[in-house]
Formats: structure tokens, sequence, C-alpha cells
């Protein structure tokens, strides 16, 4: 794989643990969000990102094999 879009899978993949780690602190301590007062939408929020991101990995891997 080109470097440039392997250097994009990397950003991706930092992307989800970084949005997996949110929804483990509001899992672990809902306060986590602050003033925040919709835990489940921000959990959504998170989830939607990941799958967001994986969503581009596999687009990646389909299009650019190599």
């Amino acid at each position: 794989m080109n470097y440039l879009l392997e250097a994009l899978c990397r950003k991706l993949e930092g992307e989800i643990e970084v949005h997996k780690a949110n929804v483990m602190v509001y899992q672990k301590n809902a306060a986590g969000i602050g003033e925040h007062p919709g835990v489940v939408e921000a959990i959504e929020f998170e989830v939607a990102k990941i799958a967001e991101a994986e969503d581009k990995l596999e687009t990646i891997k389909h299009h650019f094999p190599n």
C-alpha cells in the first residue's frame, strides 16, 4: 500500500481508538461528559465516528488493496 494511504489508515485507526476510549469513559463515569446532559446521545456520537472511520478504512482496503 502506498505510504500516503498507509498513513491515512493509521490516522483512522487512531481516531477509532480515541472514540472507543471516550465511550469507555462515559460508561464508567457519566460525569466525564461534564455539563452535557445527554449521555446516550454522546455515546451515539462516538459510535457514529467509529463507524465513519471504519467505513473509510474498508473503502481504502476495497479500492486500493495493494
